[in-house]
């Protein structure tokens, strides 16, 4: 008699590389952090280190602040626009608004690595130039994933979820069913598969 656990099979799908990758990365970003922090810590001392933190973080905070802010001002204008009926087709907008958030995000994140690129991206040509990088990137990549629009895009993802079944059809109410009902008909047959 065998007493031994059967062998696993495997229905789940793959793990991604950047998955499986991700863990490894952060973890090598912190290590690497609080060793550079108690070798620049050491170097100039313990108090002016903590209090370049601080200045970081409250840099950090300001920044995205600011960009709250400029965030808002432009939603305004925008509604302002529509509600006046002046829409332009090429309107100007300020790029890079989630790219300064992300800029305050990593000066509020206490290490001098993450303080140095957010200070990379306050810079506003670096943060224009990422910001167009970025959006090409994604219109590429929505348009050879789902070609249409957005909204078949996230249905096309809703329909193949596993374990779920998803019936195309559209929804009758009983108020407003255009013909004469009995109530002698009984019940509706369920709908199956």
């Amino acid at each position: 008699m065998t007493t031994g656990t059967p062998p696993r099979t495997s229905t789940g799908a793959r793990r991604s590389r950047a998955r499986t990758l991700l863990p490894i990365g952060v973890a090598a970003w912190v290590v690497l952090e609080i060793w550079l922090g108690t070798v620049v810590a050491g170097a100039i001392g313990g108090v002016p280190y903590f209090l370049v933190m601080v200045a970081g973080f409250v840099l950090g905070a300001v920044v995205i602040k600011a960009a709250g802010r400029r965030a808002f001002q432009s939603l305004n204008e925008t509604l302002r626009r529509q509600q006046q009926g002046v829409v332009e087709a090429g309107e100007q907008r300020r790029p890079g608004n989630g790219l300064l958030l992300l800029a305050g995000l990593l000066l509020m994140i206490p290490g001098l690595i993450t303080d140095a690129f957010g200070l990379l991206l306050l810079l506003p040509p670096l943060r224009t130039a990422l910001s167009r990088y970025t959006e090409r990137t994604l219109e590429k990549r929505m348009s050879a994933a789902a070609p249409g629009t957005l909204g078949n895009a996230f249905q096309q993802a809703r329909m193949h979820q596993p374990g779920s079944t998803v019936i195309q059809g559209e929804v009758v109410r009983e108020d407003e069913y255009p013909g004469p009902r009995r109530d002698d008909e009984g019940p509706r047959p369920p709908i199956t598969p």
